[in-house]
């Protein structure tokens, strides 16, 4: 499995990802970081670990069409054959879905389908999880669709909310948590181990 990973941000859980796939718990290969952002700090952690990257700007095209074909292409001619948002803030066109299906993953700092869908990123989850007097909340790995945050859950992992949490407070105990879960569900496709069927991940046992 050769796996894009598309970021806008600083790019922390890509490093987790890139890392995993360095020491052996993930085992595939990390062939290019895509951000829409120049400026991320993502393409430095990509720089650092010698892995390709590129700024990939639908603002620096003429027409959909024309950046679609564009990005295509450089997925194409980087091998790649799987895609894993991290903190990737634009909507991934119907096109892309459809070229790789059940193969484009994205993560959540919440419980979905809980405090998700759009509008709801970084700080602002945080923010309503505590607003709604939450106990607990967690990390969601799922399947890309056509509607934000409303794929099919491959995996979830959860953290205590305490009563003197601010959303700084939350969010950093929740990034420990996002670190460990992505590179684990990205090993279950590796293993061909994940089954979708109507709207619905199994995960099949090892053998």
């Amino acid at each position: 499995m050769r796996i894009a990973i598309f970021a806008s941000g600083s790019g922390s859980n890509a490093e987790a990802i890139i890392r995993a796939s360095k020491d052996g718990r993930l085992s595939a290969e990390i062939g290019l970081v895509v951000s829409n952002n120049a400026s991320a700090g993502v393409l430095q952690r990509a720089k650092a670990f010698n892995v390709n990257s590129c700024v990939s700007d639908q603002r620096n095209f003429d027409n959909e069409e024309s950046y679609n074909s564009s990005l295509f292409g450089i997925l194409d001619d980087n091998g790649i054959d799987f895609i894993a948002l991290a903190g990737y803030l634009k909507l991934i066109k119907p096109e892309m879905i459809k070229k790789y299906k059940n193969k484009i993953t994205n993560i959540h700092p919440a419980l979905l389908p809980s405090f998700g869908g759009k509008g709801f990123y970084g700080k602002k989850v945080h923010q309503a999880v505590l607003e709604a007097g939450c106990k607990v909340s967690g990390v969601t790995i799922h399947l890309v669709s056509e509607a934000y945050d409303r794929g099919p859950i491959i995996s979830q992992l959860t953290v205590p909310v305490f009563e003197d949490d601010s959303p700084e407070s939350l969010a950093a105990r929740l990034l420990k948590v996002e670190h460990q879960i992505y590179p684990e569900a990205l090993q279950l496709f590796a293993d061909d181990r994940v089954k979708v069927t109507n709207n619905s991940v199994r995960i099949i046992d090892k053998v």
